[in-house]
């Protein structure tokens, strides 16, 4: 039978139908859908206009489905059963419990604070996949800004002209000494100290922000910057320092994910601030899945800085 445009079925008045069929009373049918009993009625009535046949006979009082309605009844149950899977999908969907995130970060982060983010944010999502990787700072802001990854996080950024930085959290970068390091006992630990006593520089790539804000340190405390080894992750400089090769001179982070060496972490004169960041593709919102483990990503932050420096995170 071919229905006229002007009446097409509608998916409401098929979903009210269902629900008769299932409960076969108006009361329950109104209780399932939330509407009133007249509501369910006159929805009912409405159908039975548009497809041309009746759908119900009242017998004893009771509404009994005609041959007709259980035919339909069983053309329209898949459509049904389809509509409730792709509710729940849209509600794992809204409430963050299902999808796939495509993730970077720079060394320092990716290997502290991402791990423990990532094993929190799954935990109560076991509809969702991570894909994530860690790679160096221009690869990552490459990646972000042609959109191959939904967001990044790293460090020492304050802006960039094709992507959206956001600044989540502003710390100091730190000293890394042996315990038996002459001086392990200072409260802390300038850039006149490290020029004395050896220090490992960052840098290998002359761009490299790191590396550009320590330079400026020293240039700051007229201290010359003559490292006898330079690295261009702080992680190799934290791995070398605990070899006593010298001084490292790293990001925050990267203490909590050396804490099994045997380093002492110090303040480091003059102080370096180094921004995490977490860059987005230029005016494009979060979906609420990344939000959250961003969210995710910020609380395991806030950890970091309330406890002591170099305990590693978790």
């Amino acid at each position: 039978m071919k229905i006229s445009r002007k009446n097409d079925l509608s998916l409401r008045l098929l979903e009210v139908f269902g629900a008769m069929m299932t409960h076969q009373t108006t009361v329950q049918a109104a209780e399932d859908l939330g509407i009133s009993q007249p509501a369910v009625s006159l929805a009912i009535r409405q159908l039975e206009e548009q497809l041309g046949f009746q759908l119900f006979e009242r017998r004893n009082r009771r509404l009994v489905p005609t041959q007709e309605a259980r035919i339909l009844f069983t053309e329209i149950e898949p459509i049904f059963l389809n509509l409730r899977s792709l509710e729940t999908r849209v509600r794992d969907l809204r409430e963050g419990r299902s999808g796939v995130l495509r993730v970077l970060a720079t060394p320092p982060l990716g290997h502290s604070v991402m791990p423990l983010a990532l094993k929190r944010f799954l935990k109560t999502r076991q509809g969702v996949s991570v894909q994530f990787d860690i790679r160096r700072m221009e690869n990552v802001v490459e990646a972000v800004e042609a959109g191959t990854v939904d967001f990044a996080f790293l460090l020492g950024m304050q802006s960039h002209p094709g992507i959206d930085v956001t600044v989540m959290k502003v710390t100091p970068m730190v000293a890394l000494l042996e315990k038996g390091h002459p001086l392990a006992a200072k409260p802390s630990v300038t850039a006149g100290d490290c020029a004395a006593h050896g220090h490992i520089g960052l840098g290998l790539d002359r761009g490299s922000r790191l590396g550009v804000l320590l330079r400026q340190a020293f240039e700051a405390a007229n201290a010359p910057y003559r490292p006898a080894v330079e690295v261009r992750y702080c992680h190799s400089a934290a791995v070398l320092a605990n070899a006593g090769l010298g001084i490292a001179i790293v990001d925050s982070y990267t203490p909590a994910m050396i804490a099994k060496m045997d380093l002492v972490v110090k303040p480091f004169t003059p102080s370096i601030q180094m921004n995490a960041c977490l860059l987005t593709r230029k005016d494009t919102p979060l979906p609420r899945l990344a939000s959250d483990f961003v969210k995710e990503v910020s609380q395991v932050m806030d950890e970091h800085e309330s406890q002591p420096t170099g305990q590693a995170l978790g």
